[in-house]
């Protein structure tokens, strides 16, 4: 019988379930919490021992929550497109939530891990690649901004407060049940014959697998201290949109003839390779090759997208 507890916010999303997972895999008794309507045997089937769907507020946590060994919050916003248009709502998701969860510990359960993955957005337009975590915060997007934001506001708690902190800076996540960014845009358009996409084909993403993100997560789990463990969350490796789109159209047996708008997306940088080497000095590395991901996905998604 484990005595490890482990509360994961916003378990009912795309990362948080596969946080779940991996923690009630590795010895954690996980209760989730968060918004989402769940069958038991469902919240079960991802390593859930309990689901209380409720608002993230210090009276609810007072109520769910009783001193676990970490938490790790995947609740928030995970949009840079929603941020541009609902920047209020973002930094409500996204900065309010984690400050409730910051202060609930320094109230009520201080040695509690606390363990955030925030993005690579927060470096902006890169200078250079790949992008150690040194590399200068400038953000270009609200998302962007609030994670920089929720980072130093992390870092304080973790400072003055002793609360032990680890952060993960994730470039791209993707995995079946993500229905949302590239793969799952393109899987929709070259299904339906669609070959038009935005940008010009050229922008260049590090690609990390939803479970090597989740892994990464139980890895700084026994890392987070008052120091603020900060480290990049993806693989050391740069694809092009443009290949990553013809490996799903060759996925899907489908010919095609890309075109490109050449436009750019507001707050989309150019380019994103992550420098790995802090993170895979503490012992872990990515285990799912891309091709390997994009067939697992495009298989997914042909299947119905279940």
């Amino acid at each position: 019988m484990t005595n490890k507890q482990a509360i994961v916010t916003g378990a009912y999303g795309f990362l948080g379930r596969h946080v779940a997972k991996v923690f009630s895999e590795n010895g954690f008794s996980v209760t989730g919490i968060g918004h989402g309507t769940w069958l038991r045997n469902e919240w079960q089937n991802w390593g859930l021992s309990e689901w209380d769907p409720c608002t993230i507020t210090i009276d609810n946590l007072s109520t769910y929550i009783l001193q676990p060994d970490v938490i790790i919050h995947c609740a928030g916003s995970g949009s840079v497109g929603y941020s541009m248009t609902h920047p209020m709502q973002d930094y409500e998701r996204t900065v309010s939530t984690t400050v409730t969860l910051l202060e609930f510990l320094r109230l009520h359960s201080p040695k509690t891990s606390f363990v955030y993955p925030s993005s690579a957005a927060v470096y902006g337009i890169a200078k250079k690649l790949p992008i150690a975590e040194s590399a200068p915060l400038n953000p270009i997007s609200p998302y962007g901004v609030h994670k920089k934001i929720v980072e130093e506001i992390s870092q304080s708690y973790a400072r003055h407060f002793s609360i032990p902190v680890a952060i993960a800076r994730f470039f791209s996540l993707y995995g079946p049940g993500l229905r949302k960014q590239l793969l799952w845009d393109s899987c929709k358009k070259i299904e339906n014959g669609a070959f038009n996409f935005y940008g010009t084909g050229n922008e260049v993403r590090d690609w990390l697998h939803v479970k090597d993100a989740a892994q990464l997560l139980l890895t700084l789990s026994s890392h987070a201290s008052s120091d603020a463990l900060v480290v990049n969350g993806g693989t050391g490796k740069g694809t092009t949109v443009h290949e990553i789109i013809e490996e799903v159209s060759r996925r899907m047996d489908k010919k095609n003839n890309l075109k490109f708008s050449n436009k750019t997306k507001p707050g989309d940088p150019p380019g994103y390779i992550a420098d790995i080497k802090k993170a895979t000095s503490l012992g872990w590395r990515p285990k799912f090759l891309l091709h390997d991901g994009i067939e697992e996905y495009v298989h997914w998604y042909s299947s119905g997208a279940p």
